[in-house]
């Protein structure tokens, strides 16, 4: 029996938790050709929520692309791989071809099969010819174009996922901002996802000055309502035969921070320990033992990170661990932790997010991995 929790990839439906609201919203606004800004602390499921989204718009008709823009290591790369993924939506080769041809016209393309081992049906798309920032920008207005000459092509809507999306202002000093929002405000058949997962730079690529203000609706991802993750969580084990003890769903969705990535492993690792087992019945013990195995595992990585924060930030990462991230400011939480003067605890805290290690909710600092909070608490001192 396949184990019904799924993390470390986009969760398929079968294990997609909750998001109902913001899924039909989502496949809603794309629909009406609306350019939506998601943004989502990482581990919230932001990922599969776009990919879902996606799948609910491919079943109304619509052509879907999907683009993760930090997987590029350059602007003209970037631009090859949004053009690439474009031209895989459309069926026909002959057709992509021509038509990308017709539109492209700074920069001749090269279209050529991926070949064995690449994924089917999407081709390879490339410009040899471009090797100035000027080449590039000429290029880049005729590349964002191509979602509506796809949709003028085939005539259907055509939805378009662009995740990570805080990573495009690294490329060619931000100017790309101002290309991009130039072409998709007059792209009436072309809906737009913009998802980013580090919300303090996804805010600043929305305000006055920036190019996408008031572009299109804000979608702020928040958490899963513990009470519906807990019912997930149990429902999940009993429709496969393990029936979870009292308190089991609780108890996994308060470790994992009720956040959907950490919910899902601590909930798959269970499960596994019961099937190994063989036995019927999930208990809070077997979550104990997953948890000790998931710590043992990743220990060399907790190591590797706590050796490259500074003794400052260590012991804030401590205190954000110990005093639940409150009042870390506080002459008595810096007394209790040796932290120093309050601009040297502000400074660490700020590094720490910088870092991906902690984030704010709410009112409180929070140790963004689960494993990493529980290896601080039981291993550090």
């Amino acid at each position: 029996m396949d184990n019904p929790f799924v993390y470390g990839e986009v969760v398929p439906a079968r294990a997609f938790a909750d998001r109902a609201v913001e899924l039909d919203r989502l496949i809603a606004d794309l629909a009406a050709g609306q350019k939506i800004f998601l943004i989502s602390p990482r581990r919230y499921g932001k990922s599969s929520l776009v990919r879902h989204a996606l799948a609910g718009m491919a079943r109304r008709g619509a052509l879907t692309v999907e683009v993760t823009v930090s997987s590029f290591s350059s602007y003209v790369a970037f631009l090859e791989g949004y053009a690439r993924a474009i031209v895989g939506a459309e069926s026909r080769w002959d057709r992509a071809r021509a038509w990308l041809r017709e539109t492209i016209r700074s920069a001749r393309p090269e279209i050529r099969d991926a070949g064995a081992g690449a994924r089917p049906g999407l081709p390879v798309v490339s410009f040899p010819a471009v090797r100035t920032a000027r080449d590039a920008s000429r290029l880049a207005q005729e590349v964002f174009a191509l979602p509506a000459a796809l949709a003028a092509a085939r005539r259907r809507r055509v939805a378009v996922a662009l995740d990570e999306f805080q990573a495009i202002a690294g490329f060619n000093g931000g100017s790309v901002e101002h290309a991009m929002r130039a072409a998709v405000q007059h792209q009436r058949e072309v809906g737009y996802v913009f998802a980013g997962s580090e919300p303090s730079l996804m805010e600043r690529m929305l305000e006055p000055r920036r190019p996408f203000y008031k572009a299109g609706p804000v979608m702020r991802l928040e958490k899963i309502p513990a009470g519906d993750f807990v019912a997930f969580v149990e429902a999940r084990f009993s429709k496969t035969g393990i029936r979870p003890e009292a308190g089991l769903g609780a108890a996994i969705v308060e470790l994992g921070g009720n956040l959907p990535y950490d919910v899902q492993r601590l909930a798959h690792e269970t499960w596994d320990e019961v099937r190994r087992a063989g036995r019927r019945r999930a208990t809070l013990d077997d979550l104990h033992a997953a948890l000790r195995r998931l710590l043992a595992e990743q220990q060399t990585l907790h190591e590797a990170l706590w050796q490259r924060l500074t003794l400052p930030q260590r012991a804030v990462l401590r205190a954000v661990v110990l005093e639940d991230g409150r009042e870390l400011l506080s002459a008595d939480a810096r007394t209790r932790h040796r932290l120093g003067g309050a601009s040297s605890v502000q400074a660490s805290l700020v590094a720490l997010v910088r870092q991906g290690v902690a984030a704010r909710d709410g009112d409180r600092y929070v140790v963004v991995d689960s494993l990493l909070r529980e290896w601080v608490a039981r291993r550090t001192y």
